[in-house]
């Protein structure tokens, strides 16, 4: 049995445009919570649900966050709201998300990020320590 030869592809030559690859806003989003998750004392925050959001979303799909990507053409702007651990300089986590989150999408995509936008929603108190001895 004679083994068939390997389908060869062809690669545009030098100085041709390649394919352009286009890039989902969801995974925009991805790169910019994910880069959000690895910064010690942040998180992005919930958005508050409306009725007919609940319902809609009782099939167990993403939590909705306050995180938004908008594209125009090369170019992307994220809008983040961040909750963010008490003690925390807000100034400072702040510009480090503002760093982090453009240099990932710009290392990642190729893609220009034109302005992170940071709000700090909320500061997350840690509970406070039991009382021993108390009755």
């Amino acid at each position: 049995m004679a083994s068939k030869p390997a389908k060869q592809t062809k690669t545009p030559p030098p100085g041709e445009a390649h394919p352009e690859v286009e890039i989902s806003k969801s995974v925009l989003m991805d790169i910019a919570a994910t880069t959000i998750t690895g910064i010690d004392g942040t998180e992005v925050a919930p958005t508050p649900l409306n009725v007919g959001e609940v319902l809609r979303n009782q099939t167990g799909a993403r939590k909705p966050r306050a995180l938004r990507v908008t594209r125009d053409g090369g170019s992307v702007s994220v809008d983040v709201g961040l909750n963010v651990d008490f003690g925390q300089n807000l100034v400072n986590v702040s510009r480090q998300v503002q760093r982090a989150v453009g240099e990932n999408i710009e290392l990642m995509t190729g893609l220009k990020v034109s302005a992170v936008n940071v709000t700090v929603q909320g500061v997350c108190v840690p509970p406070a320590p039991a009382l021993k001895g108390r009755s």
